[in-house]
């Protein structure tokens, strides 16, 4: 479900937005310019995203702001519910959008006090939206109203992740077909920009590919013979599902025999490119390090370290998956029990586990699925990067690529190499060529 909050100044029109997106009287609307909604209210609807599949959205209709002391809900009652209500859904993580409603008569500087009290809240953690009312006689079209104040807006501070501008009026039901296609539009194209990142990491022969496609509950993802490498290159597949969207990024395995040092070096070079473009998009939120059931090879343990002390530094919580139990059936959710010492010992330090099996069993296919989806929710909701070890530091890796001048290039490569040796399990040698590739990238 896609959870939306819905606020703006008394009488913007929040009411008769929801009944727009709902296509229907749901929500409570005022006569005139005053406010009507006194409360929290929540409303369910299902949007159609094409013939055969809709889109449930929660839409969280909020008391109007900037009401006077005899209003309604008095201006200060109202930002306190308000205030309260988006930490409360960012804590639970169930909110994906905020569209912010303004009337569109309303002078741009007038909206900002009411912009900062949300983005104060919410800082990057969920997208802010514009949408515009009262467009009904705006000429020549009312998307016009956006092009003449997009600047204005842009010099005040305000940044919006998108906006639609509208008319709730049935009186001008062209407009009104348009204002609903451009609203349902920009919550479908918000939800999809939230999408989380998961980099899934480990030995070839576990099923990486089959996980993928397990918590997509779909084929994805080709599967092949996983021992068989062809390429260096890491894959990126869209996944979603209970609501949320995530973007899983399948590399290659690092530590396996079959690669050579030219294509282990071009292994470990696009996936340090990878990490890096990942943070300038907000980050990674969750590895998963997939492995066969079976002993915490010394390979596993350096492929361990690459990703979380030396691609990550700590700061992105791990989540390891342990395949290949189809013969352990009726004690597979016991097998973490019998080896979480093992990884408590060697430390191998994970914020969870899931134990599963592929589809030669269907009811504990099915188990494994939900499984897998319920600690991929759990540990990409929001906060969970910032109570995971290490919370939001710089990454070494970009410590590194922030020296500069003099001797800087000698001593990050000596920061470096003895780093990849001791920590990740690599010869001198092979280290320093590491070092190199990684610094040719800064």
């Amino acid at each position: 479900m896609c959870s939306i909050v819905i606020f703006g100044e008394a009488g913007a029109g929040k009411s008769s937005l929801i009944n727009l997106i709902a296509e229907t009287t749901i929500a409570v609307t005022s006569p005139d310019t005053g406010g009507c909604t006194t409360g929290i209210n929540t409303h369910e609807i299902l949007i159609p995203k094409n013939q055969n599949e809709t889109l449930k959205v929660k839409l969280v209709d909020t008391p109007g702001l900037d009401e006077g002391p005899r209003g309604t809900v008095p201006d200060k009652e109202a930002r306190s519910i308000l205030k309260e209500l988006i930490r409360t859904l960012i804590k639970q993580d169930d909110i994906h959008l905020i569209v912010y409603c303004v009337r569109a008569e309303r002078v741009i500087r007038t909206l900002r006090r009411n912009y900062d009290l949300i983005h104060s809240q919410v800082k990057k953690k969920v997208p802010i939206v514009l949408v515009v009312t009262c467009l009904e006689s705006y000429e020549p079209e009312m998307e016009e109203w956006w092009r003449v104040n997009e600047r204005t807006i842009s010099n005040v501070g305000m940044k919006f992740a998108g906006h639609a501008c509208v008319t709730t009026e049935s009186k001008v039901m062209e407009r009104r077909n348009q204002s609903y296609d451009a609203v349902c539009k920009l919550i479908e194209q918000c939800r999809l920009s939230v999408r989380k990142n998961i980099v899934l990491f480990g030995q070839s022969g576990a099923d990486k590919s089959s996980l993928v496609n397990l918590m997509a509950g779909k084929d994805v993802a080709s599967i092949s013979n996983d021992m068989q490498l062809s390429t260096t290159q890491w894959k990126e597949y869209p996944v979603e599902f209970g609501g949320n969207s995530y973007r899983v990024f399948d590399t290659v395995g690092l530590r396996e025999p079959q690669l050579g040092i030219p294509q282990f070096l071009d292994a470990v070079e696009n996936t340090y490119k990878l990490v890096q473009d990942l943070e300038k998009q907000g980050g990674i939120d969750l590895l998963l390090f997939c492995m066969r059931a079976g002993g915490l090879t010394a390979a596993l343990q350096n492929n361990y370290r690459l990703f979380h002390e030396f691609f990550c530094n700590k700061k992105v919580p791990i989540v390891v998956v342990i395949t290949h139990l189809e013969n352990e059936v009726e004690e597979m959710n016991t097998w973490w029990k019998k080896h979480e010492a093992v990884f408590h010992d060697r430390e191998v330090r994970v914020a969870g586990h899931a134990c599963i099996i592929r589809g030669k069993f269907p009811r504990w296919h099915e188990e494994s699925r939900t499984t897998v989806r319920n600690v991929v929710k759990e540990f990409t909701a929001v906060g969970q990067k910032q109570a995971w070890e290490g919370g939001n530091n710089v990454s070494f890796m970009r410590k590194l690529g922030g020296l500069f001048g003099g001797n800087a290039e000698s001593r990050v490569r000596k920061d470096m190499v003895p780093r990849l040796t001791k920590r990740c399990g690599m010869s001198p040698d092979v280290a320093k060529q590491v070092a190199d590739r990684i610094k040719k990238t800064w």
